[in-house]
């Protein structure tokens, strides 16, 4: 059984955004130091067009599969993108896209859950990468085994949250942790069942 990972940026309140999604903010904290580790550790997650800036070169480590939301997969789009993470296989959540328009990525429109569980239950070393947003990692709360939370310093006091999801108490157990003398954490979580 493949793992599915929330891999998302947030502020220290546990924003992914403010309340229209923007992030920019938190770029200020992006630097050498943490940029070489994540490059290192992640650089599946870096989108194909800053692995070819950054010369990474590096085979996928963790993930073969990318899953990530219309509002995530337009910021590409609006410079011109149509598949960001060509190295992964792309999914894009959306009911507003009719057709793919590029043909790495697959568009999902009904059943986010059940194909989730498909690609889980598929055979292969690498798991899935859940790139954002709230409202699906909210969906797919239930399925998410294993969190990797890059936490800027930074308070937003309101914003889009991490999972637009309804309260209900759900455990994880803290693995790594990794701090930056920028102040950013690299946090690592897996799903107590």
């Amino acid at each position: 059984m493949r793992k599915l990972t929330y891999y998302i940026a947030c502020t220290i309140d546990g924003f992914i955004g403010d309340p229209e999604g923007d992030a920019t903010s938190m770029y200020k904290f992006v630097d050498a130091a943490f940029m070489d580790f994540m490059n290192a550790e992640y650089p599946e997650t870096v989108p194909t067009q800053g692995r070819e800036m950054f010369g990474i070169d590096a085979d996928n480590k963790r993930y073969d599969t990318l899953i990530q939301g219309r509002k995530s997969y337009q910021l590409a789009l609006d410079i011109g993108i149509t598949s960001p993470y060509n190295h992964l296989r792309e999914f894009v959540v959306t009911r507003s896209l009719a057709e793919s328009p590029h043909p790495n990525v697959e568009l999902i429109a009904d059943d986010l859950v059940g194909r989730v569980r498909e690609l889980k239950a598929e055979d292969g070393p690498l798991g899935i990468y859940l790139c954002g947003g709230s409202t699906i990692a909210g969906e797919l709360i239930e399925e998410i085994d294993e969190l990797v939370i890059k936490t800027y310093p930074q308070v937003y006091g309101t914003g889009m949250p991490m999972f637009g999801a309804g309260f209900e108490p759900r455990d994880f157990e803290l693995g790594d942790v990794r701090a930056f003398e920028n102040g950013v954490l690299v946090r690592t979580y897996t799903r107590k069942r």
